[in-house]
């Protein structure tokens, strides 16, 4: 295996617990891999309003030489906020999701940077109790914008009646976007081939780094192309089956037992 020199991490049910902390196990082995020179890259669907915190945890923010992926490869990015790569949806895009969305009565949320805009609808969208501390705007769909761009959209809603609809979408769709579940209740609609694979291509162009250089971990779809296409790619204990089924590594445990940490351990910092 080649000496790792970028790790890429999922958040949520990967790097956090579930009660949403970074243990100090876990920030201690990020400390120490970062001291050899090696990057860690937190990549998410989040924007990176939302990661400040983490990013302050982890002792990265606002720094010139380290990077993150959010909007699941969507925007590739310093820590000072510099964009280094984006990929965006045009209102018409939205439209279209809209259109469908509404024909499976299903809520819909466009995200624009840190702003949420949550187009009105007969199903009440549960995204701002995953994101707090993101700026939700209530808006009427004609109110919306035709000018500006927007990173991806969101519908989340109860699992049952989420995963009846998703059997539903118009097959072209799955086509022309990338669409995945990120969570029970959390289905993701992002630009054709915009995945966390992408995002990772990027960057690593950018830094001069190797595919076969990239650890990378997560636990559900939207991490599936990144743990595929890594050099070493790790799925948690608690991944969904098909993250497993393409991952090199296991864990023998799960995000609340500090998976993360071990990974790092056993596979970057061990001495052969």
């Amino acid at each position: 295996m080649a000496d790792i020199k970028l790790i890429a991490l999922d958040l949520d049910g990967t790097l956090l617990t579930t009660d949403k902390r970074l243990t100090d196990r876990t920030k201690a082995t990020l400390k120490a891999a970062r001291d050899r020179g090696i990057k860690v890259v937190l990549t998410t669907g989040r924007p990176l309003k939302a990661m400040d915190f983490f990013l302050h945890e982890l002792g990265t923010d606002g720094h010139e030489d380290e990077y993150t992926i959010t909007f699941n490869g969507g925007l590739v990015q310093k820590n000072t906020g510099e964009i280094l790569d984006k990929t965006v949806f045009s209102y018409d895009d939205v439209a279209r999701l809209y259109e469908e969305t509404e024909k499976l009565s299903l809520p819909l949320d466009a995200i624009s940077e840190g702003t949420v805009y949550q187009i009105q609808s007969d199903q009440e969208s549960l995204y701002a109790k995953f994101n707090p501390a993101l700026t939700f705007v209530p808006v009427d769909f004609e109110d919306l914008s035709s000018q500006m761009t927007y990173n991806k959209c969101v519908t989340a809603f109860a699992q049952e009646p989420l995963d009846a609809a998703i059997q539903k979408i118009s097959p072209e769709l799955f086509e022309q976007y990338e669409i995945f579940k990120s969570r029970e209740m959390l289905l993701e609609w992002s630009p054709k081939n915009v995945h966390k694979a992408t995002g990772l291509a990027k960057l690593i162009s950018h830094l001069g780094i190797d595919q076969s250089q990239v650890m990378a971990c997560g636990d559900e779809a939207n991490d599936l192309s990144m743990i595929e296409w890594a050099g070493l790619g790790v799925a948690m204990q608690n991944a969904v089956p098909e993250v497993k089924a393409v991952a090199n590594v296991v864990t023998p445990m799960t995000n609340d037992e500090e998976a993360v940490a071990w990974a790092i351990e056993e596979y970057v910092l061990k001495e052969n």
